[in-house]
């Protein structure tokens, strides 16, 4: 883990600069925020197993021209390349090759929560829904629920549902997908 964090604000090209200068490794847990270099936080056994719940349910259930990126990172904008936990792509070239996916790859994104809640709810959401991003799901372990944002624009999403565990979510650009919250939750 990088001992000292620099001071930002960085762009995304300087960001990758400095892992290509070594000045962060590929196993710093960080990610870009609004300009600043932020260290993720650790991931729990819970998190865990729910980031391998909802990859296995999302890539079994999904198209075939899609793919389900895990905790990889999505370039929102200039200064911003978070990693979430979910991030279900569709690119129309396809996913060959080498890239990074952008706002306009992201079919749904998925942050789960149990330590990091408020700076996935009061962060990354906001910034997801600036980007453009249809749908955002945050998982939220310590209350047993899953929050469902809607309708994107640069105030934030217009619709936001909380999905309890008797309930079922289906995407709005994944046809035909639908997963219990029983079956991410555990």
């Amino acid at each position: 883990m990088v001992a000292h964090l620099l001071p930002g604000p960085f762009t995304v090209e300087t960001y990758h600069r400095l892992a290509e200068l070594g000045v962060l490794d590929e196993d710093d847990r960080v990610e870009l925020l609004d300009g600043q270099i932020v260290p993720m936080t650790p991931i729990g056994a819970a998190h865990a197993a729910c980031v391998f719940r909802l990859n296995n349910l999302l890539a079994r259930r999904s198209r075939s021209d899609t793919g389900v990126s895990m905790q990889n990172p999505v370039v929102l904008a200039e200064r911003w390349e978070s990693q979430p936990d979910i991030a279900v792509l569709g690119r129309p070239g396809g996913l060959a090759g080498a890239w990074l996916p952008g706002p306009q790859d992201v079919l749904l994104v998925i942050e789960v929560a149990d330590t990091s809640l408020e700076r996935d709810r009061d962060v990354k959401i906001p910034r997801y829904a600036a980007a453009g991003i249809a749908e955002a799901w945050l998982v939220d372990l310590v209350a047993d629920a899953i929050t469902v944002y809607r309708g994107p624009g640069p105030d934030g999403y217009g619709d936001v549902i909380t999905v309890p565990r008797g309930e079922t979510l289906r995407p709005l650009l994944l046809p035909g997908v639908s997963i219990t919250a029983v079956e991410i939750l555990g």
